[in-house]
C-alpha cells in the first residue's frame, strides 16, 4: 500500500491493527504500521509546509500596511493595548503575527516529512490554533486578515492532527469494541458527534457574523425582531468590559467545537479521555457561562439580541448530547485507577477495552442520506423530551415574554425574564437522561417565579399569571419521565 492510491487511508483507525495489539511503542509491528501511514499521509505535512509560505506572504499579498483599508471596531471601541485605536499598530502586529507564523509553519512542517516527530506536529496544531485566535486578540484591521487567519488555521489544525489521527497514536492505541461497559449505545458514535459538529459549525456562522460588527468589517449588525438591539447589545458597557470582541470570541470556541468534534475514533471516550475532556469543557461550563451572558442582556443590558439567542438555543441542547461520552470517559478512568493503571497515564494515552461490546446498534453515518429519520435518532440517544419537561420548557419562555405581552416593568419584569430563562435552561439540560435530576433545581425558581410579582409590587393580573406558571413549573418537575437507556454504573444517579 505504498502507491498514490492508497493515500486515502488517512486514519491509524482505518489501519488493522487487530483487537489485541499490544501496548508497546518498540513493538515491530506498530512502528511499521506507522512508517506505513506516514508514506499515507505525506500529502498533508507537505501541505502544512504550502501553507506556512501562504501565511507568511499574506500580509504583503492582501495588503495589511495599506491603510486605506484599515477598519475601525463599532461603537468607538478602543483595544486592549491602549485608549485609541491604534490601526497602523494592529496592522504591524498582524504582519509579524503571519510572518513568523508562516516561517514556523514551513520549518515544522519540513521536519514532519519524517515519521515519528509528534512534537513537530502539535507545534504545527498550536500554530494553527494562535492563527484563529490572533485576530481576535490583536484587533484585526482588515476582514481579509481575519478571514485568512483563522480559515488557514482551521486547515493546519485538521492537517496536524485531524486527517491522519493525533500524533504518533498508532504506538500506543489500544483497539476494541466502541460500546462502554453496561451502556445500550456508544456516546462516541459518529452520530452522536455529526449532530454536535453541525450545531458547531451553525454557532461559528452566527457568531461570526457578530464579530464582523464589532470588528468594524460591516457597519451593521440586523436584527429580524428586536430592531436596533442586536447593535445595542453588541456595543453595551457589559460588552465593552471585556478585552477583546466578545462574539469573536464565541467564533473561537465554535471553531474548536466543531472542530473537535471530528477528532479521533467511535472509541474516543477511552482511547483520547483529554480530548473529550477539553471538549467537554468547552461545551458544558463554557457553554453555560455563554448562556449565562445572554440571559443578562435584557436585565443589564436592556435590550435583546435575537442571534444572541440564537446561539444560546444552538448551545443549550449541545450540553445534554455531550455530557453522556464526559460520563463514559470518567468511568472508563475510574476502571483504569482501580486497575492499577497510572490515572495520568490514562488520561492521556486512554487504555484497554476490557468489558466493552461492539457496536452493533449505531446506524452508519454514511447511510444519513438514505436513512435519515434512523441517523438522526441515534444522534440524540441518551437524551428523551419528556412531556413534563417540554411544557416547562414552554412555560419559561412565556414567563420570558410575559413581561412585555402583559406590560410589566421594573424589578417584577426582571424577575419573571431571569426565573424563565432559567426554567427554560434547567429543563433542556435536564432532557439528557443522565442528568434528568436537575430537573428539580425547577423547584426552587418556580417558587420564585410565584412569589416574586406579588413582593415587588406587580399588578394583580400579572402576579396570578406568574403564580399559576410557577405552580405548574412546581408540579412538572416532580416525575422523572421515561429513561429509554442504559449507562452503566451511571444509572442508579438517574432519577
Amino acid at each position: 500500500m505504498t502507491d498514490m492510491a492508497s493515500r486515502g487511508v488517512t486514519r491509524p483507525m482505518a489501519m488493522n491493527a487487530g483487537e489485541d495489539a499490544g501496548h508497546g511503542a518498540e513493538e515491530p509491528g506498530r512502528r511499521e504500521r506507522l512508517e506505513m501511514h506516514h508514506r499515507q499521509t505525506l500529502w498533508v505535512y507537505w501541505t502544512l509546509v504550502l501553507l506556512g509560505v501562504w501565511t507568511a506572504l499574506a500580509p504583503f499579498t492582501f495588503g495589511y500596511g495599506n491603510e486605506s483599508v484599515w477598519l475601525t471596531p463599532s461603537g468607538g471601541r478602543g483595544v486592549w493595548f491602549g485608549p485609541g485605536l491604534h490601526a497602523e499598530l494592529r496592522a504591524a502586529l498582524m504582519t509579524w503575527s503571519d510572518v513568523v507564523s508562516g516561517l514556523l509553519l514551513v520549518f515544522f512542517g519540513w521536519r514532519s516529512l519524517k515519521p515519528d516527530r509528534p512534537v513537530s506536529l502539535w507545534i504545527c496544531c498550536f500554530i494553527g490554533i494562535w492563527l484563529t485566535l490572533a485576530p481576535v486578540i490583536l484587533w484585526s484591521p482588515t476582514a481579509t486578515a481575519y478571514l485568512n487567519d483563522t480559515m488557514v488555521g482551521m486547515l493546519v489544525i485538521a492537517l496536524a492532527v485531524l486527517i491522519p489521527g493525533m500524533p504518533n497514536m498508532i504506538l500506543y492505541m489500544k483497539m476494541g469494541p466502541a460500546t462502554p461497559p453496561g451502556w445500550s449505545y456508544n456516546p462516541s458514535s459518529w452520530p452522536q458527534r455529526w449532530i454536535m459538529i453541525a450545531a458547531g459549525f451553525i454557532g461559528f456562522v452566527v457568531s461570526r457574523y457578530l464579530a464582523a460588527f464589532q470588528l468594524g468589517f460591516i457597519d451593521a449588525a440586523r436584527d429580524p425582531f428586536f430592531g436596533r438591539g442586536t447593535e445595542l447589545v453588541l456595543n453595551s458597557d457589559m460588552s465593552h468590559m471585556w478585552p477583546v470582541s466578545d462574539a469573536a470570541l464565541g467564533t473561537f470556541a465554535y471553531t474548536f467545537e466543531f472542530l473537535m468534534g471530528w477528532m479521533g475514533a467511535p472509541t474516543r471516550w477511552r482511547t483520547m479521555p483529554w480530548m473529550v475532556t477539553f471538549f467537554g469543557i468547552l461545551v458544558i461550563p463554557l457553554g453555560l457561562v455563554h448562556i449565562a451572558l445572554v440571559i443578562s442582556q435584557p436585565l443589564i443590558v436592556g435590550h435583546w439580541c435575537t442571534f444572541c439567542l440564537l446561539a444560546a438555543a444552538i448551545m443549550l441542547p449541545m450540553i445534554p448530547l455531550e455530557v453522556d461520552e464526559v460520563i463514559a470517559m470518567g468511568q472508563h478512568l475510574r476502571r483504569s485507577k482501580e486497575r492499577g493503571t497510572g490515572l495520568w497515564h490514562a488520561f492521556w494515552k486512554g487504555g484497554p477495552a476490557e468489558g466493552s461490546r461492539p457496536d452493533e446498534r449505531t446506524p452508519p453515518l454514511h447511510t444519513l442520506p438514505d436513512q435519515p429519520g434512523t441517523v438522526l435518532a441515534a444522534s440524540v440517544w441518551g437524551m428523551s423530551v419528556p412531556w413534563t419537561l417540554a411544557l416547562s420548557t414552554a412555560l419559561g419562555i412565556w414567563l420570558m415574554a410575559a413581561p412585555a405581552v402583559l406590560g410589566d416593568t421594573g424589578a417584577s419584569a426582571n424577575a419573571q425574564r431571569l426565573g424563565g430563562s432559567l426554567i427554560v435552561t434547567l429543563s433542556v439540560i435536564a432532557m439528557g437522561e443522565p442528568v434528568r435530576i436537575l430537573r428539580y433545581g425547577n423547584l426552587p425558581l418556580a417558587g420564585v417565579v410565584a412569589l416574586a410579582p406579588w413582593v415587588l409590587g406587580a399588578d394583580t393580573t400579572t402576579a396570578l399569571a406568574a403564580s399559576v406558571a410557577g405552580a405548574a413549573v412546581f408540579a412538572l418537575a416532580l416525575p422523572r419521565g421515561p429513561k429509554r437507556e442504559r449507562y452503566g454504573g451511571w444509572d442508579r444517579f438517574v432519577r
